[in-house]
């Protein structure tokens, strides 16, 4: 409105609160008086929150991209005054330097363009709209051929594709700058399962224990920075943020329910009570991040000197920095990031000192050290609170708990999705909002608060049997299907059909940094139609897999989510239902194993309202538990041993 009255372009500044270069260019550029003149009196300037509005930051950096070839934050681009982008890029230095324009540069001439070629800006921003909306359909096919997609020869393709990028040497992905990519390393967990290929296994494991022993791990305090800035998973970018955090639980509480290895325990526990201590709110909500800098500084918080360690330690600092890689010289930037160059095991053997010497020696450190780090200047928090984030936090804390069976990841997620449901709702729908800071909850959720949520539901009614979370689970998907639906293809969009304020309704497919909400819907639908016996929700996801196939199968990085999913139409899923009174300790046991394709039910009865319980007694067992597919029932077992003896029969089937 401002724009058009005062017939001016809209400057949209993109950051968010743990960017390093966003608080760079802020204090360079938008703080200088000059500059903010220049600004306001030739733009209408708007700052925007890239994790409160991520519907406007896809569409802005889709349009950066395809102008400049590369994206990033901060993102400043410049529109029309109809909000039609014409023109942006990234960081700009306060003087001309790195092959960049001033910032001042970028104003005047962008401004200049404006008033003198006007009719040229238009056409611009025009082509450039019309080249975001035919995005929208990059990668979907009108393949509608099940038979040439689905087929295990398909899943071993896509498993050789994967690999092809595999660093086998320091494990992930590609090359630096490094991240997670744990839907990648959950898919070769899910395929060595299904498959027993012993390459796939390595690949996840080398990836995670590269990870944990790096300095992308919090060492002292527990958690995951976002990436690493080398090949080694040393250096990271330091900033944490709670999807990462949660992403990475997930994968590493399966990988421990499929390997049992102990450090994969440690990690899960640390990581939990990193979460507890800096990134949760009283009343159970998660917060969104921690900065990078400190003091200005980036990973100040993190680092250590050598004579810092020694003189914290005493008699123990000898042995401690050793184990971790604490040096007089440092091993980056003069400084030490700590980090495992070798396992325990091999260490001592090293040393000759026992592993409980040597565990009381890291145990006992990593304390003093937090203590000791906690007295400095904490790097910044970004205490607003996110729907999705918090949905895949409640997720990760459902898998540990089913991993490990500690009953206080339980609580948690318990606390926190009766939290998410208080606070986000609005009262008398089914509508619910993406942000909520200081007791207010602001902005219509997206499709990807509503697919993780969705998501988070189902696992919550895995790990306690109530299958409330079932039915409130049904209940938003039948409010997505209704408000975010393509018809055309049964794709969603990221934005409901009531909101009036995007120049394009995106369609997110890929899976980036987080799951794309596509995926997560389509795996949704699926196993919803199993709970519910729905055709309907079977068939649009089976439709939506199969016109992505190609794209999963030769691009399974970018899309791994999908990848998941796409094997589990394949090879199928595995029905669970136990049925009689005392289920608790089989249904915990049970949740200890690694069966990655599964729905499960308890219940201390049969249930007509579910048809995973239907039908079903307990007969003079205290316990029965049914092993189906399609609701068609093995003879029931009474122990969880002889349920995995009859998995591990149908596997080989397969």
């Amino acid at each position: 409105m401002l724009a058009k009255k005062g017939n001016k372009p809209i400057l949209v500044s993109i950051g968010y609160s743990s960017c390093h270069w966003c608080h760079v260019m802020e204090r360079e550029s938008f703080e200088d008086e000059a500059t903010a003149k220049m600004m306001n009196d030739n733009f209408i300037s708007i700052k925007i929150d890239r994790e409160e509005r991520p519907d406007l930051d896809h569409i802005y950096m889709d349009a950066v991209q395809a102008i400049t070839g590369n994206g990033g934050w901060p993102l400043n681009v410049f529109l029309t005054p109809d909000g039609k982008p014409f023109y942006g890029g990234t960081y700009f230095p306060p003087q001309k330097a790195f092959n960049r324009p001033s910032w001042q540069e970028v104003l005047l001439g962008v401004s200049q363009a404006f008033k003198e070629r006007r009719h040229e800006i238009e056409a611009q921003a025009e082509n450039l709209t019309e080249h975001l909306t035919k995005a929208n359909s990059f990668g979907i096919s009108n393949n509608t051929d099940e038979d040439k997609i689905f087929s295990k020869e398909k899943v071993d393709e896509t498993f050789r594709n994967l690999m092809q990028p595999a660093d086998k040497e320091w494990g992930g992905f590609g090359r630096a700058p490094k991240f997670p990519q744990t839907f990648s390393i959950q898919f070769l967990l899910r395929y060595y399962y299904l498959t027993k290929n012993n390459e796939a296994l390595q690949q996840a494991m080398l990836s995670i224990d590269k990870m944990i022993d790096g300095g992308i791990y919090d060492q002292i305090g527990g958690g995951f920075a976002r990436y690493s800035t080398d090949a080694e998973w040393l250096a990271p970018h330091f900033e944490k943020m709670l999807y990462d955090n949660a992403l990475l639980l997930s994968v590493i509480s399966e990988a421990y329910q499929l390997t049992k290895n102990e450090r994969y325990w440690e990690v899960i526990e640390q990581t939990v009570e990193f979460i507890e201590r800096e990134m949760m709110h009283p009343d159970g909500g998660f917060y969104s991040a921690l900065d990078a800098d400190s003091e200005g500084e980036e990973g100040k918080f993190y680092v250590w000197r050598y004579e810092e360690v020694r003189e914290i330690l005493n008699q123990d600092a000898e042995i401690f920095c050793s184990f971790f890689d604490i040096t007089l010289r440092g091993n980056w930037e003069n400084k030490n990031i700590l980090r495992r160059k070798m396992s325990e095991e091999k260490f001592c053997e090293e040393r000759k000192i026992s592993r409980d010497t040597l565990k009381k020696i890291i145990r006992a450190g990593q304390k003093k050290l937090l203590d000791y780090r906690s007295k400095r200047v904490h790097p910044g928090l970004d205490d607003k609170i996110l729907l999705g984030w918090n949905a895949l936090m409640n997720t990760a804390l459902s898998k540990a708990f089913a991993a490990t069976g500690n009953e206080k990841y339980k609580q948690l997620a318990l606390g926190n999705m009766q939290f998410l449901l208080n606070s986000f709702i609005t009262e008398g729908s089914d509508q619910l909002s993406h942000s909520w800071k200081e007791r207010a909850a602001k902005f219509p959720a997206f499709l990807d608060d509503y697919a993780y949520l969705i998501q988070a539901l189902i696992q919550l009614q895995e790990i306690t049997g109530k299958t409330e979370y079932l039915l409130k689970a049904k209940q938003f998907t039948e409010f997505v299907t209704k408000k975010f639906s393509e018809e055309e293809t049964g794709f969603f969009f990221y934005t409901s059909v009531e909101q009036s304020d995007v120049i394009v309704r995106k369609k997110e497919v890929y899976d980036g940094a987080q799951p794309s909400g596509n995926a997560v819907m389509a795996d949704n639908l699926y196993h919803l139609s199993l709970y519910f016996d729905n055709s309907g929700w079977r068939e649009r996801a089976v439709s939506i897999v199969t016109s992505l196939g190609n794209a999963i199968i030769h691009y399974p990085t970018s899309f791994g989510v999908w990848a998941v999913l796409f094997t589990e139409l394949i090879f199928g899923t595995n029905e669970i239902a136990i049925i009689g009174e005392n289920y608790t300790s089989i249904h915990k046991e049970l949740l200890s194993a690694y069966i990655p394709y599964k729905i499960l039910m308890c219940s201390g009865h049969e249930s007509s309202l579910f048809p995973l319980l239907a039908d079903k007694r307990a007969g003079y067992a205290p316990v029965l538990i049914y092993l189906c597919r399609n609701y068609a029932c093995l003879h029931p077992v009474a122990d969880a041993g002889s349920l995995l003896t009859l998995l591990n029969a149908e596997k080989s089937e397969n």
